[in-house]
């Protein structure tokens, strides 16, 4: 039995849409991707990828604010 990760598929569907040019996408088609991404988010964020992410963010942020002072 094959079983794929729906991030994962998510993910491959979110690349492909964003890899069409700009100039061909409806504004429907910009909000679909939006909506896409939002739930690519919501289903990478309680991962062990998404808390990664998450710590690499939080330290990216705290380092530039930082560095502003």
């Amino acid at each position: 039995m094959l079983s794929i990760n729906v991030a994962v598929l998510l993910a491959v569907v979110v690349l492909l849409r964003l890899r069409r040019r700009t100039q061909a996408r409806s504004r429907s088609d910009e909000k679909l991707t939006v909506v896409l991404v939002l739930a690519l988010g919501i289903l990478l964020a309680p991962t062990p990828v998404g808390q990664g992410a998450l710590a690499v963010l939080g330290q990216l942020s705290s380092g530039i604010t930082r560095a502003a002072r």
